[in-house]
Formats: structure tokens, sequence, C-alpha cells
């Protein structure tokens, strides 16, 4: 059995879904979720084998369900937009499916599922890893917690390891991923890499200072220092 997962804040949309894999014998829908944060944990918690995921959804949506599940295969995006199913399409995504959609154009899907379950994709693997197109905010996944944290309330970011330690409102946030890859994603007249260790967003900058001959710090708002190389400093003196 191809165990099926629905997400779709629609009612409407995951009803026709159900519907359309009853006459699929070999395909059991095994839950289905009406949000992202819900889509997050039941990915996680039962690892289905196929899920036909929703992209345009509001809190989460559905490139960003991929991206905190890191999801590599399976998925069939659905979506009412069409630059949304062309994006999908051009990632090699299993399939998707452009509302509205008849049973024929569902089986056919589903029939490329079938091909290929089980398979990574390294098209979706891409994609979890690092989403196309500029953040509007940082997701981070702290077990089966997702926190969303508003660009305008980070203050930097720091490169740890394989890790980036994220700084908002006084607290530290973990993500898997690299500081030049989340570097690229931001507006860069707004953060500033002034370090190969950090990024800083020059709105919660409080002043430059010069400890030493060769030692510059950004003071943060909060009162935090951050090192600034050379090439940082001329950054952000080309900005300010």
């Amino acid at each position: 059995m191809i165990r099926t997962l629905i997400v779709d804040d629609e009612p409407l949309a995951r009803r026709l879904v159900r519907e359309y894999v009853l006459a699929h014998d070999d395909v059991e829908v095994i839950a289905e979720c009406d949000n992202g944060f819900d889509a997050v944990k039941r990915i996680t918690d039962l690892q289905p084998d196929l899920v036909f995921l929703d992209i345009q959804m509001p809190r989460l949506t559905g490139l960003e369900v991929l991206e905190l599940t890191q999801r590599h295969h399976g998925v069939i995006f659905t979506t009412a937009y069409d630059q949304y199913a062309l994006k999908a399409f051009d990632l090699r995504a299993v399939d998707y499916l452009l509302k509205p959609f008849s049973q024929s154009r569902f089986d056919e899907a589903l029939e490329k599922a079938r091909t290929s379950l089980g398979r990574e994709s390294a098209a979706l693997k891409d994609l979890a890893q690092q989403p196309a197109g500029k953040l509007e905010r940082l997701l981070v996944r702290d077990r089966n917690q997702v926190h969303v944290l508003p660009l305008d309330k980070v203050e930097c970011v720091e490169a740890q390891d394989d890790y980036i330690r994220i700084i908002s409102q006084g607290r530290s946030y973990l993500k898997t991923q690299s500081l030049t890859d989340l570097e690229g994603r931001l507006d860069a007249a707004v953060f500033v890499r002034v370090h190969r260790s950090w990024i800083i967003s020059l709105a919660h900058l409080r002043n430059i200072e010069r400890l030493a001959k060769d030692s510059v710090v950004a003071v943060m708002n909060s009162g935090l220092q951050v090192p600034i190389s050379r090439a940082g400093h001329d950054r952000i003196k080309a900005l300010l």
C-alpha cells in the first residue's frame, strides 16, 4: 500500500483528493492536514510514502514544510497558482496538480509517483535545503516546535560549524544551514556579512567601535559586540 498524506488548507480540495484516491486500491490515506505546522509533525511522525502538498497555505507554505522536514522524495505539489506550478515542475518534483484538476490528471500524477517511490529526488533535496527566492522570515525547527522569526526581529547570525546561530529578541536558535547560503537569500541592503562568521542587521546596529588598532566591533542594540573584518568594515561603510 502507498501510505499517503493530504496537506491542504481547503476542505474541498482535501475531499477531492480523497475521492480520487478511492479509484486506486493500492493507495491508503493515513492522515490529512489543514496547515503547515501540522504537516511538519505528521510527515515526521508518520513518514508517509507520498504527500499531496499544497504550495500556497497560510502560516507555513508547502515549500517551507519541505524545508523544515527535509523531505526529498514522494511529493506531488498541488496549487491554484500557475507560477507555483511551473516552479514545482521546473524542480522536477514527482509532479504537480494545478487546481482544479480531473480524475485523469490525478491518475497520471499518481502513476508517475508509483514509478519513483522510495527514490530520492536531487531537486527536492536542493529545494528542502535551500529554497529559491529571497527570504521573508526565518524558520527554525526545534524538536516538534517550529519557530517563525520575522526578519526585522533578527539581530545577527553566527556560523557555528555545520550550523548557524540566529540571535533574535534575546534568544538564540540553531539551524542546520551555511552562513553563505543564508547570506545569498537575505536583503543585502539590511543584512551585511561583517566577518567570515557573522552577518548583522543594520537595523539593530547601535554603533561601530575600534577596540585596538586592528580590532573593530559592531555594537548591537542589545549590547552584543560582533567582530568586524576589514572587508566587512568596507561593506558597512559603503551602505552607511
